[in-house]
């Protein structure tokens, strides 16, 4: 069963700063084919647009990567961390199941007051669902600021010979610190649908499958993908939830500045922006370059346009994710 909601806040709020952090490690498509994998470069482009992607080296975790996402998106919003009061985390890839990976972050940042919470089963969706979540939490006039990330370091969930996964995913985090507002700015609306699906998913580890032997000699802990059936969901919900989202905001396709969609695979993108009838131009893009970072992916993006100067104050722009679930949603914000 396909469920929906759309809706708008009471209380504007908005992005004040963001910030990244792509590890050094670059593994191109023919680094991948020396190491073993049955493809070539050929492949890889064509089906995936993607030509390189970046790996967390050995001894680092996902919750490096967020701490060094959130100091930079901190410094860009001239927030201190001791003035956050939550910190929203989306990660399949944790350090570890427990404790918690955003109390991690939140005592290595120095964030003593801010509540710690963990987003760890939205997967590629995570992006939107944790700055749902943070603009509903700012909605309580006791709360000034919320900081959310998304981290994924997908190279050690995904099976070294599996072309069907390995080729696709990559390792970064992505921070935004969001604030209230003025009216008229910030997240004018959401949107967000979801349908149970096992076509992406990690089988063992839970208590459904528990962690055994067995479970880590037949590949059960590494990431299992049906690829038609993430073409099929991505290429129908993504731009519904589009339209659905500038519906409730009061605005046509055309009147988007900017699209940030979940960077998948590029001919999702590709496909999603010729059924909305919108140029590609208006894209942004890090998958050919950083792959599916999965929850980090829609950060790159809207780090792209705010740090990067992209987008001019007044500009509309549509962020747009899918995830293993399946979980989807939309937001539409005014610069």
């Amino acid at each position: 069963m396909t469920e929906h909601t759309t809706g708008r806040l009471g209380l504007p709020v908005g992005i004040t700063g963001t910030g990244v952090h792509e590890p050094d490690l670059v593994v191109t498509n023919d680094d991948l084919v020396a190491g073993g994998l049955d493809t070539s470069d050929a492949w890889i482009r064509d089906r995936t647009g993607i030509r390189e992607r970046r790996f967390l080296r050995p001894g680092r975790t996902t919750s490096d990567m967020c701490v060094a996402a959130a100091e930079e998106a901190l410094r860009e919003a001239g927030t201190g961390a001791a003035r956050l009061d939550a910190i929203i985390i989306s990660t399949f890839t944790q350090d570890q199941p427990l404790p918690s990976t955003a109390l991690m972050v939140k005592e290595r940042l120095g964030a003593h007051r801010a509540l710690p919470l963990d987003l760890n089963q939205a997967a590629c969706a995570g992006g939107v669902y944790g700055l749902w979540v943070a603009a509903h939490l700012l909605q309580n006039q006791g709360l000034e600021n919320v900081l959310v990330i998304g981290a994924e370091c997908l190279s050690r969930v995904t099976d070294p010979d599996d072309r069907g996964t390995r080729v696709f995913f990559g390792d970064a985090a992505g921070a935004a610190v969001l604030s209230r507002t003025g009216p008229g700015r910030g997240l004018l609306a959401w949107h967000a649908g979801s349908k149970l699906s096992h076509s992406v998913e990690i089988p063992a580890g839970g208590s459904r499958l528990p962690s055994s032997p067995d479970t880590a000699a037949g590949g059960g802990h590494f990431l299992k993908m049906d690829g038609r059936a993430v073409w099929k969901e991505a290429t129908e919900h993504l731009p519904a939830s589009v339209r659905a989202v500038l519906d409730a905001a009061g605005h046509a396709v055309g009147e988007v500045d900017h699209f940030v969609f979940h960077q998948a695979n590029l001919n999702i993108i590709k496909e999603a922006m010729r059924e909305l009838g919108q140029p590609f131009s208006k894209a942004t893009l890090s998958v050919d370059r950083l792959g599916n970072t999965g929850a980090a992916t829609i950060f790159l993006g809207l780090h792209e346009l705010l740090a990067g100067g992209r987008a001019r104050a007044g500009d509309l722009t549509v962020v747009s994710a899918i995830g293993a679930g399946f979980l989807w949603g939309s937001l539409c914000l005014r610069h």
